[in-house]
């Protein structure tokens, strides 16, 4: 899973995984979900996301993970 934060369009997409999308369905103002070609969900895009969410912190809770990298 990734977090990408674009500046420019103040909006943080949350990929779950690089499948290409191939449908993207609006499910608020703010919030767009991607659907690969099976029907998942690949990633979640969240418009304004900074004036809604506390970008200042990233926590987790019980994460089996493995590796952590922070760009």
């Amino acid at each position: 899973m990734k977090l990408h934060y674009y500046s420019e369009r103040d909006s943080l997409y949350v990929e779950f995984n690089e499948k290409p999308g191939d449908q993207t369905r609006e499910i608020s103002q703010r919030l767009n979900i991607d659907f690969d070609d099976q029907g998942c969900v690949v990633g979640i895009d969240t418009d304004h996301a900074f004036k809604i969410l506390d970008l200042f912190r990233l926590e987790t809770e019980a994460l089996p993970i493995q590796s952590l990298a922070a760009g």
